[in-house]
């Protein structure tokens, strides 16, 4: 009987493991899609557009929008609800769009950072963030102003302390916090 050691126990498994599990995950997959049989028409009001769009039932609300829609200055920061890059805002108040389903939010009334400008002026807290100097990398941008416009509209704007807590969901890696709060803070004196 032949010897086997630890190296080729667990490369043996691996092969045979990745072997079996890859014909599930592959099958029925076409154009990047996985075919589940399971998909729905949502219907929203996106930037005050009227659409309809088909998703997987599994797609999160932020790849619809991204993948589905083109609205890609919602970004995906860390896809699981802790950076806040992909805040919008929906029927009004602000979410983490990569932690939920398209599908559960059918006939909501979605905004993204691309329907805050109007009539090709900038939306004031934009704006603020321009004069304030409150961006860096701009990364993190797009979910930064969403969440100060949620801030503004739900009234959390009372002193630099109440939109720190406020926007503590929403993280920036260069550190430009200060200035942010303080666009925000004008913009909602204004």
């Amino acid at each position: 009987m032949p010897e086997i050691n630890r190296r080729t126990f667990v490369g043996a498994s691996i092969a045979v493991g990745g072997v079996v599990a890859t014909p599930p995950l592959v099958a029925g997959c076409g154009e990047g899609e996985h075919d589940t049989g399971q998909s729905s028409t949502v219907r929203l009001r996106i930037n005050g557009e009227t659409r309809e769009i088909s998703v997987d039932n599994r797609t999160s609300l932020l790849d619809m929008l991204r993948e589905r829609a083109g609205l890609t200055g919602t970004k995906k920061g860390c896809d699981q609800g802790a950076c806040g890059a992909c805040t919008i805002l929906v029927n009004g108040s602000r979410i983490n769009s990569c932690l939920t389903l398209a599908v559960m939010h059918d006939g909501a009334e979605i905004t993204t950072i691309e329907g805050l400008a109007r009539n090709g002026r900038l939306h004031p807290l934009q704006q603020a963030f321009i004069d304030e100097d409150a961006f860096q990398c701009g990364y993190c941008t797009s979910g930064q102003i969403m969440s100060g416009v949620g801030c503004i509209i739900e009234g959390h704007t009372g002193s630099p302390a109440e939109i720190r807590e406020q926007m503590s969901g929403n993280i920036c890696r260069c550190g430009a916090y200060t200035n942010i709060v303080t666009a925000v803070a004008n913009t909602a004196r204004a």
